[in-house]
């Protein structure tokens, strides 16, 4: 698979708990930093926070890129059913001068289906069409970008089944 592709990954996982309290966490921007390898710290840059066309800031961490801020726009808010959300390079870092949510770096989403006895989340990302971290190491070494893509797809895996895991147990912990 290549970037022009637009490759996505989504993991789910079913919850022993109500809609309405897996929505509850799911919609909290703060709690991915706390499952997050990459995610460092999130703050709404809008009031009143989760309604469409908001936005939210979230500072970031790896290895390969060190620290990088983005910037997300409330894209998809469909109560208690889906949240989506554009993220955006707002500092142009990764080479695109005007950051566009139409045309974002990747989108983020989550969504909810009510089972017997709990709630189904999925949780899943699609990268590009913007220039990202991954398009700067793809430009270095572009003989690789399959291979390259598939490593950045791993890693978002990570970052999902880590979210998915920690709002499974908050959720059924709180009964």
């Amino acid at each position: 698979m290549r970037f022009a592709d637009r490759p996505t990954v989504e993991c789910d996982v079913f919850i022993e708990a109500d809609v309405t309290r897996v929505w509850e966490l799911a919609t909290d921007i703060h709690l991915p930093a706390r499952f997050s390898p990459e995610l460092r710290r999130v703050r709404w840059l809008d009031d009143p926070g989760l309604v469409p066309g908001a936005r939210f800031e979230g500072h970031n961490h790896n290895s390969v890129l060190g620290d990088w801020r983005t910037v997300s726009y409330v894209v998809e808010l469909d109560a208690p059913r889906t949240f989506a959300w554009a993220v955006v390079d707002p500092d142009g870092r990764f080479g695109d001068a005007a950051p566009d949510p139409r045309t974002p770096v990747a989108t983020w989403r989550f969504d909810l289906t009510p089972q017997a006895g709990g709630t189904r989340l999925a949780h899943g990302a699609r990268i590009g069409p913007a220039r990202s971290g991954l398009t700067l190491v793809i430009d270095r070494r572009p003989h690789h970008e399959e291979a390259l893509v598939q490593l950045r797809l791993a890693d978002l895996r990570t970052a999902i089944e880590g979210t998915l895991r920690g709002i499974k147990e908050l959720a059924e912990a709180s009964g």
